[in-house]
Order: structure tokens, then C-alpha cells, then sequence
């Protein structure tokens, strides 16, 4: 039994210390799991600094013989509390991103993630009910026996082992590296958007197959091993939106959960088919956490490859006609771009073939949004706020309002936020009234901490369409007669701009 103890106390100390490392090395991401989860913004900064440091002392404490009963009292605390949280979360729906080991490993919440915690928890449990009436090993005690040859090669092994985990940690920076370089260039992409600017369409509009091009059949295996074609697919006479994805690609796993519902909330507008590659099982556990319908497997990326699609994920919309409808839209940001067009009146999912153009063209890209001109009434629109309660945007009449389009999952939103509850606390004299007309839970937009009301569209950007936005963070001011008095604004600059907010000009030079 003491042996059994001491394995218990060498996992959990293991378990508990990589995981401290891992977020202490990363404390902003720390500390946005903590929101994410549900702590409140203003302890999530402590929080997220003293749940490494916990862990780190509960994993020293397990090695210890003298505290290895504390150490264990300590782990079962930290493990029911993450039970607690993670199981509060799935119970209403949500998936936050568990951020376990930092950037080592980082995945959406499920039930696999309970359950592992349940079972660290009940090792932890065993330690404490059996370790505190029988005397603790030490960890180094199994060297005792040993003779001075064999405790040589135990040395050189140890060594070995370091010396991997260093290759290992050298490895991982230099991924983080080049992480963080293709986050700078997608930060200059995005500033370049939002002042007005475009990525050349020699460069930006050309990835994947031709517009207006045949789509490559396939006929893949289900996860119930039935197969399907892109012929039936299309049979239903709706557009097809193919997604190439990976089980083993971390933004592939936290898109899951938003095509999950894009499949359930537009089933009767369009077809949204998940190609994957791999086993079954290892596939099957994300689709039915996610309700996932529309499942494919390739055997590796034959389909992917037919399509031009070189990385995941990635997504094209096929036409009721079996054509090419869009350019290849790669990463989440221009994935759900790509929903909102397709599902936009006139969008990439109405167009007649002669508008897509016949090559890669400017023609495959949609022209500029279009809604209400400069003067015209603005289209009245009724949603619930987050408590339930209808608002009409006529109640809003009387006052000039910034009609804002926010999604909370938005990189782009998320990185204007602290900018925005500024205005919010210190508006500018003759500032407008904010209105938000947001997307995603309750909870979501609840853990914004916006002051202003907030309004969901469970259709995703139903409304904005109605005034020509099709991305977030986008804006347009109205007058207090109802009637537009912008151009809409798109990107942090512009809406922030609308709004009369002074930006500090040499901090983001």
C-alpha cells in the first residue's frame, strides 16, 4: 500500500507541477481562462497568478514525506474546485477553453476534462484517507537498496531525461516564436483593414480553387461508417459550406462548438459538412460533445488536397449547382466571415453564377456591405436584452445612439473592450448613447462588464445585415430622429472614432 501511495503522490505532484509551469509562463492566458470560466474580471488578475503558485506549492508539498498529507488535502481541494467549475459551465452550455497546462496543451472544456478531473480527484482522495494513519516514503527511499553501479545508471538516465525535456522546452519556444510572428503579421493585416486598406487580391483572394470552377466529388465515411458524396450533400438544394478540419488541431477543436450550432440554428438555409481526417475514435468523442452532424472522415487530406486547402481550418462554400462558390476562407475569423456572407441577403449563397465571375477575379469577393444611406430611416428591430427583455431601437428615439455589432468571441472586439468601458466611464461631451446588438450566451456578454444595454441576436448577424454589417466590431450612429447619420464604420479605430473616443496616437503609432 505504501508503494501504491507513493505512485499516487509522484502523479499528482507530476500532474500539479507541469501544470503550474505551464501557466505560470503564460499568466495572460491564465488569467482569461478565469474569466472565461466565469470569475469576475476584477479577481481574475490575482487569481490568475496565485492558482499557478497553488499548484506548484501542493506538487513540492507531495514530494515532501513530512507534508506529502497536506500536499494531497491540497490537490483534492484544487481538483473538487475545478470539478465545480468546468461541470457549473457544461451544465448551461458553454465550453470555455480550460487552459489546463498553458500553452502546452489548451482545449474547450467537455466532458472528458471532468472526468479526468473526477478521477486526478479521486487519487488525490486516497492519498488522504490512506496517507495520514501510514507512514510516507520518501521519493529518493527506492535508491537505498540500490548499489553504486546501479545508482551510476540511475544518474545517467535522469540526465537523458533532462536533457530531452530541454530539447523539448527549446522546441516549444521555437513554435511560440513563430506563433507569435504570424500573430504580428495578422495585427498589421487587420490594421491595414481597418484603416480602409486591402491585402492585394494577387495575395489575399486566390487561395483555393477558381470561383465559379466544378467542386471535386468525394464519397467519405460517416462516423457511423455509412458513406456520403457531395452529390447528396447538394441534393437538398441548399449551398454546402465544406470545413476542412484535424483532431488534432487546437483552433480546429474551438471552432467545434460554433459549427455545432451553425448546423443546428441554419439547417433549413444551407449545409454545413465537417471533412476530418483520422479514426473514428478519435473523432467521435468532440462530435457528439458538440452535436456534430455531417461528419466525414478522409483517409488523410486526398479531399483537402483536391480542394487546394493546405492548412485547417479552413472552409468553401460549394454552390447548390455544384460550382466553387467562394475563395478558400482560412482560420476562424474568415470562416464565420464566410457563414455571414453566405447566409446575407444577396450573399455568396443568392448570387446567380453570372456575378461570381469566371476566374479568381475581384468578382468572387461580395462588393461593399450594403444597408440604409445617409439619411434614410434606420430599420426598427426588436431583441432581448440579457435578462430576458424585449428592446425595440425606436425606444431609443429622442437621442443620437451607436448602434454597435459586437461578437464576444471576436479577437478584434476583445482587443477594442477596455478602449470601449473607458468611453463607457468617461464619456466625451455630446457623446452618443451605445447601443450592442451582440451574439453568442448570456454569459458571455455578461463577463464583457459593459455598462450599456446589450442586446443578442441568436441569429447570428440577422440584424446586422440589416444595415450592411457583415463582421464585427462594426458601427453605424443614428440619429435622435431614427435616422442614419454615418457611413458604418468598420474595425476598433473607426467605431471608436464614431464615438468621439480620444485614442492615444503615440501608443499605437
Amino acid at each position: 500500500m505504501a508503494i501504491a501511495l507513493l505512485i499516487a503522490r509522484l502523479l499528482l505532484a507530476a500532474v500539479f507541477l507541469v501544470a503550474g509551469i505551464a501557466k505560470f509562463a503564460d499568466l495572460a492566458g491564465s488569467r482569461q481562462a478565469l474569466r472565461d470560466f466565469g470569475v469576475p474580471a476584477q479577481l481574475s488578475t490575482p487569481l490568475g497568478t496565485l492558482l499557478p503558485l497553488a499548484e506548484l506549492a501542493v506538487a513540492v508539498a507531495l514530494l515532501l514525506p513530512v507534508t506529502a498529507w497536506w500536499g494531497a488535502l491540497g490537490a483534492l481541494a484544487l481538483l473538487l474546485l475545478f470539478v465545480v467549475g468546468i461541470g457549473y459551465n457544461l451544465v448551461r452550455g458553454r465550453h470555455p477553453d480550460c487552459h489546463c497546462f498553458g500553452q502546452l496543451h489548451s482545449a474547450p472544456a467537455g466532458w472528458l476534462t471532468l472526468i479526468r478531473n473526477l478521477v486526478l480527484a479521486t487519487v488525490a482522495g486516497v492519498v488522504v484517507a490512506f496517507g495520514r494513519s501510514m507512514p510516507a516514503p520518501g521519493v529518493l527511499d527506492w535508491l537505498a537498496p540500490l548499489s553504486v553501479s546501479q545508482r551510476i545508471e540511475v544518474l545517467a538516465g535522469l540526465v537523458v531525461l533532462v536533457l530531452l525535456i530541454g530539447e523539448g522546452w527549446l522546441l516549444f519556444q521555437v513554435m511560440s516564436q513563430q506563433g507569435r510572428s504570424l500573430l504580428r503579421i495578422e495585427a498589421l493585416e487587420a490594421r491595414l483593414a481597418e484603416a480602409g486598406l486591402t491585402v492585394p487580391q494577387a495575395i489575399a483572394g486566390t487561395a483555393g480553387l477558381p470561383v465559379g470552377t466544378q467542386a471535386p466529388g468525394f464519397a467519405l465515411p460517416t462516423l457511423s461508417g455509412e458513406t456520403t458524396t457531395l452529390q447528396a450533400l447538394r441534393a437538398l438544394g441548399k449551398p454546402v459550406v465544406v470545413i476542412f478540419s484535424d483532431p488534432g488541431c487546437g483552433p480546429c477543436t474551438a471552432l467545434l462548438p460554433e459549427i455545432g450550432r451553425w448546423q443546428r440554428e441554419h439547417a433549413t438555409k444551407l449545409v454545413v459538412a465537417l471533412i476530418s481526417r483520422g479514426t473514428v475514435e478519435a473523432n467521435r468523442p468532440k462530435a457528439s460533445e458538440y452535436g456534430l452532424t455531417h461528419v466525414l472522415l478522409q483517409q488523410d487530406r486526398e479531399v483537402a488536397q483536391a480542394y487546394q486547402a493546405s492548412g485547417t481550418p479552413s472552409a468553401v462554400l460549394v454552390r447548390p449547382d455544384g460550382t466553387i462558390g467562394s475563395t478558400l476562407a482560412q482560420g476562424a475569423d474568415a470562416i464565420r466571415i464566410l457563414l455571414d456572407q453566405t447566409l446575407s441577403p444577396g450573399g455568396l449563397g443568392s448570387l446567380p453564377m453570372a456575378a461570381q465571375g469566371n476566374g479568381r477575379g475581384a468578382t468572387a469577393t461580395p462588393g461593399p456591405p450594403t444597408g440604409p444611406k445617409m439619411g434614410e430611416p434606420a430599420p426598427d428591430f426588436s431583441l432581448p436584452d440579457l435578462s430576458g427583455k424585449f428592446v425595440h431601437l425606436s425606444d431609443f428615439r429622442g437621442s443620437r445612439t451607436l448602434l454597435l455589432f459586437w461578437r464576444p468571441s471576436c479577437g478584434f472586439c476583445q482587443r477594442m473592450l477596455e478602449d470601449l468601458k473607458a468611453w463607457e466611464a468617461n464619456p466625451p461631451a455630446g457623446a452618443p448613447k451605445l447601443l450592442v446588438v451582440s451574439t453568442d450566451s448570456v454569459a458571455d456578454n455578461q463577463a464583457m462588464g459593459l455598462r450599456s444595454p446589450v442586446l443578442l441576436d441568436k441569429d447570428g448577424m440577422a440584424v446586422g445585415r440589416l444595415f450592411g454589417a457583415t463582421g464585427t466590431p462594426m458601427a453605424v450612429l443614428i440619429d435622435a430622429e431614427g435616422k442614419i447619420a454615418s457611413e458604418l464604420a468598420a474595425g476598433a479605430p473607426a467605431v471608436l472614432a464614431l464615438a468621439g473616443h480620444k485614442q492615444d496616437t503615440t501608443a499605437s503609432a
